[in-house]
């Protein structure tokens, strides 16, 4: 690993976040207009420690496009288990009665897409997924993570491994990712899953590139023309 480029990268990644968690703390409100749209509903998961603002680009692209779009708010900043996470966006497919979902998730949202694609309450509400950034083999940086959030993604933990080895869910699923993740050593690439790798640098700042809002608008318009339910609904 080049040390001096991981850390020009993590230093440049890092002032974007603080940037978006301030603007968040100013107008943390979810648009009103993100729930017009005829083309199929959106769900975003953000990464932890993320707020949803950190998707707020790709939210606004594809609420452009005609797309209804709906944050799951009650995830804070996604300190919670994969699998509490999903619960709480699970609520939320249920209570809005939402079907023919895409995902939009970044990082361990990912995780928490995929976990819901598994999940039989929910399976068949949800189309398929386009990740961003998401760490689908753990990331072996983690062991050096300051607190229990992030020691979850050790590629030894139960639930990172169990869901790396359901491969079912991964045909409908679109995992996009930088060339140089400093967060994820790893990478993102998944099996079975249509991989496409931009020329980038860092975990949090190409989610405000043109280069990745293009990237997830070709992955949802081909999804949209592929047609076809994830199951039965």
């Amino acid at each position: 690993m080049n040390v001096a480029r991981w850390s020009l990268v993590w230093t440049l990644d890092h002032v974007y976040a603080a940037r978006v968690q301030l603007r968040y703390l100013a107008d943390g409100s979810v648009p009103q207009a993100y729930l017009d749209g005829d083309a199929p509903p959106v769900l975003l998961l953000p990464g932890v420690y993320e707020n949803w603002q950190f998707l707020k680009p790709v939210g606004e692209l594809l609420n452009s496009l005609g797309h209804p779009v709906h944050v799951v708010r009650e995830l804070g900043y996604n300190r919670q288990p994969i699998a509490d996470s999903a619960e709480l966006a699970t609520r939320i497919l249920i209570e809005r009665d939402l079907r023919h979902v895409v995902i939009v998730g970044h990082s361990k949202g990912g995780l928490i897409g995929k976990q819901l694609m598994v999940k039989d309450a929910v399976a068949g509400r949800i189309d398929r997924m386009v990740a961003i950034n998401s760490p689908f083999s753990g990331s072996r940086l983690a062991r050096y993570a300051p607190g229990a959030p992030l020691r979850a993604f050790l590629p030894s933990n139960e639930t990172i491994a169990t869901l790396a080895q359901n491969l079912e869910a991964n045909s409908r699923i679109t995992s996009i990712f930088s060339s140089f993740d400093p967060v994820i050593p790893e990478g993102s690439r998944l099996d079975a899953a249509e991989n496409v790798e931009l020329p980038l640098s860092g975990h949090f700042r190409p989610l405000g590139s043109r280069e990745l809002l293009d990237a997830v608008r070709r992955a949802v318009e081909r999804g949209a023309s592929a047609g076809g339910s994830a199951g039965p609904e």
